[in-house]
């Protein structure tokens, strides 16, 4: 019998999405002959009746697919299945009416594209009915545990390294201080990655601890040695600092870390001081090259995978090769920056402060 996957997109949008689903496709029909069952808009898709999914057809999952942004299934990041809100306020557990939608689809394999939070929900959400499920990892955090890369992280990096490609000469135009807010809930990967690559003068994460005094008379010092502008570069989740709060900036209408950064360091340095967040371009745009090929790689190994017999494990990327691992390995655990790693010491060997000294 010909067997049937289907594949959802959970969790936040990211680039290279487009490029798994193709990637599950193709290699489903020309490596096993399988059909592959695209379910929209995430868990959501699994609650209508008749089930919101469809067949892919091969023949329509052209390279321009691969190319685009977003997820042209859909995605979601709302409405847990255990505790799903309903219009009265109230919470019910819907994980019953997914797993049956999966019977109805009559699956014999499913993958789930998600981050660490989405992969936790699916794992559990389907393990009661059997049906084989294999996680790939995307977020542009690149914070899931187990696997050097996710997707989207890579193109995520690039926008916000060419945002400040821009940032710096407008900067030295008015002799301003720019600052930069990436994404980074939890961990400072875009931040320090982008940093580096676009030349920034402070980075600070949430993995690091830091101090204004130590941005402030880092920035004072480029100064008083002729720069003309400075660029910090600060994931959201940073944090305030150590600092004492200050009863105005840290008022309860203040928007997020980069507007407060900017009001602090206008208040400590006397120098003029703008912020710019990024928020959701981060998750736009066409896929880098590194980005396609890595989903093309995960969504590949997936297929191959189930055709092994595998279930509840993740494909993931690691030295340089694909690999598999327990989701058990994966969920409830996450990827921050390594403090000691590569990228923090060639931080620091450029001259960037990172805000603890």
């Amino acid at each position: 019998m010909t067997k049937r996957i289907g594949i959802l997109t959970s969790g936040g949008d990211c680039a290279g999405l487009n490029a798994v689903i193709r990637a599950v496709a193709l290699r489903a029909h020309h490596g096993h002959g399988w059909t592959t069952v695209g379910i929209s808009h995430g868990t959501l898709g699994l609650l209508e009746r008749p089930v919101a999914a469809r067949e892919l057809d091969p023949a329509r999952l052209d390279a321009a697919l691969a190319r685009q942004g977003g997820t042209f299934l859909g995605s979601t990041n709302k409405g847990d299945p255990f505790a799903y809100p309903m219009p009265d306020g109230s919470l019910r557990d819907r994980s019953g009416e997914m797993a049956e939608a999966v019977r109805l689809l009559r699956l014999d394999g499913l993958i789930g594209v998600g981050g660490d939070g989405s992969l936790e929900i699916l794992r559990r959400l389907f393990q009661p009915t059997g049906v084989p499920f294999i996680g790939v990892p995307k977020t542009i955090d690149n914070d899931v545990a187990n696997t050097e890369r996710a997707v989207g992280y890579s193109t995520a990096v690039a926008i916000a390294t060419e945002a400040l490609d821009r940032l710096q000469p407008t900067g030295a135009s008015h002799d301003r201080i720019m600052v930069l807010e990436v994404m980074g809930r939890d961990a400072g990967h875009i931040a320090i990655a982008a940093g580096i690559a676009g030349g920034a003068d402070v980075v600070l994460i949430p993995e690091i601890g830091w101090r204004l005094a130590h941005v402030t008379e880092h920035v004072a010092k480029l100064r008083d040695a002729g720069r003309r502008t400075a660029l910090v570069v600060v994931a959201e989740a940073a944090g305030k600092s150590d600092d004492p709060p200050d009863p105005k900036d840290d008022a309860p209408s203040q928007h997020g870390m980069g507007e407060w950064l900017a009001k602090r360091l206008a208040a400590t340095t006397g120098a003029e001081v703008r912020a710019t967040v990024l928020g959701h371009v981060q998750r736009g745009a066409e896929p880098t090259a590194e980005d396609r090929l890595l989903a093309s790689a995960l969504g590949v190994r997936a297929v191959d995978l189930l055709a092994e017999g595998g279930r509840d494990r993740m494909v993931a990327w690691w030295n340089r090769k694909v690999i598999d691992v327990p989701l058990d390995k994966v969920v409830g655990r996450s990827r921050t920056v390594d403090r000691a790693g590569s990228l923090v010491a060639t931080a620091r060997a450029l001259g960037i402060c990172l805000g603890d000294s």
